[in-house]
């Protein structure tokens, strides 16, 4: 009996080191310097990227929303003087912790700054609008080159900074192959989708990504968990409301009125402060684009009027000079019209945009505030002012 049990060992053994993915992992065993993640962060909102952890690496995907499954992107996260692990063949490779990286978005840069890290940022796409005092100190102070935008990215100056990683703004048509230059000199491009995210507090989880690349997940679940914890009690809190104004967003421009549409954000963002948005159901993300008639009817009604205007000096007078019809809208004659405009700078850096992206719970209490003022008496708007 033990002979044959000898034997089926020694044949147990032989298929294992015959079958090649477990050779690899084996290798993959041997040759890593085992590194204890024990601070891990789970994805509880976020649709638009994954994160496992392994012994000395992350994998990073990033699913686009706009092609196929196969254009998901992955990121091997690899800890600095570790061997790469096999089995990815496609993916990027990102040494971690990340020292140095280049944003192309403000909105990035709102992700660094949540994490206390804002002073790796080496880079930005026009940097004269951002908001932050502090990486605008680091602008004027010389710590971060403008390294254009869009399709004019200065590549001669990024080649020459070689960031830890590029991030990129994700989109239709956003592909790593734009960057081609850039990775064949080895800098690793990461697209970040987080704008078209569902909800408000999916939008906000994508600082758990830049953590990962921080390895700064105690901190990153310590803080996000506070958000997430007062941003579903202040929805709780406005769910409960027994009257809903109506609300209506934006205004028209060049012959179109784009209203987000119901799978947006922003719409989350009405119905968590206890708002009755006409375009609640349509059932697509970003924006609705729609005519001034079709809106028209909605708008003669609405309780308020939100993101009104785009200028931080904007008034009901002004607003008003660009079309008269404005004047016969419910929320024109009674004043509730508000702007996202609380917090812009002398540039014209929008904050709203920046770090409103990961304080959602402060621009709940703003809408809230709004639209059930009864319901948080001592709250002070930040983000959201009234014109005047």
């Amino acid at each position: 009996m033990i002979k044959n049990l000898c034997l089926s060992c020694f044949l147990y053994l032989i298929i294992l080191s015959c079958n090649p993915e477990n050779s690899s992992k084996r290798e993959e065993n041997i040759t890593s310097k085992s590194v204890n993640y024990k601070d891990q962060t789970k994805i509880n909102h976020a649709q638009g990227f994954t994160i496992t952890y392994h012994n000395n690496y992350k994998i990073v995907s990033i699913l686009s929303p706009f092609e196929t499954a196969t254009d998901t992107s992955k990121y091997i996260l690899l800890e600095k003087g570790t061997p790469r692990p096999k089995g990815f063949e496609n993916a990027q490779v990102i040494n971690i912790p990340v020292t140095s990286i280049v944003a192309t978005s403000s909105m990035h840069a709102a992700l660094l700054e949540f994490l206390d890290s804002e002073n790796i940022i080496t880079g930005l796409s026009n940097p004269q609008y951002i908001y932050s005092p502090k990486i605008q100190s680091r602008i004027e102070a010389g710590k971060v080159a403008n390294i254009g935008r869009d399709q004019g990215l200065n590549n001669e100056k990024l080649v020459e900074m070689h960031p830890d990683v590029l991030m990129a703004m994700g989109g239709p048509g956003a592909k790593v192959d734009q960057y081609s230059i850039l990775t064949q000199a080895g800098i690793p491009i990461l697209i970040n989708s987080e704008w078209i995210e569902k909800t408000p507090l999916a939008r906000a989880e994508w600082v758990k990504l830049i953590a990962a690349l921080l390895n700064k997940e105690e901190l990153v679940n310590e803080k996000f968990g506070k958000i997430e914890n007062e941003y579903l009690r202040l929805a709780q809190l406005a769910k409960e409301v027994k009257i809903k104004p109506s609300v209506i967003s934006g205004l028209n421009t060049k012959d179109a009125w784009f209203l987000p549409n119901g799978d947006s954000y922003m719409s989350q963002f009405f119905r968590d402060a206890g708002g009755d948005y006409h375009w609640s159901n349509m059932k697509a993300t970003g924006s609705l684009p729609l005519n001034f008639e079709s809106v028209y009817p909605i708008a003669l009604q609405a309780d308020a009027w939100l993101n009104v205007g785009f200028d931080k000096s904007d008034t009901k007078a002004n607003i008003l000079a660009q079309d008269s019809r404005y004047s016969d809208f419910k929320a024109y004659k009674s004043g509730q019209m508000f702007s996202y405009n609380g917090r812009v700078n002398e540039q014209g850096a929008n904050d709203f945009f920046e770090s409103g992206t990961v304080n959602p719970h402060i621009v709940l209490s703003d809408l809230i505030k709004i639209l059930h003022p009864e319901l948080l008496t001592n709250h002070n708007l930040v983000y959201y002012k009234q014109l005047e």
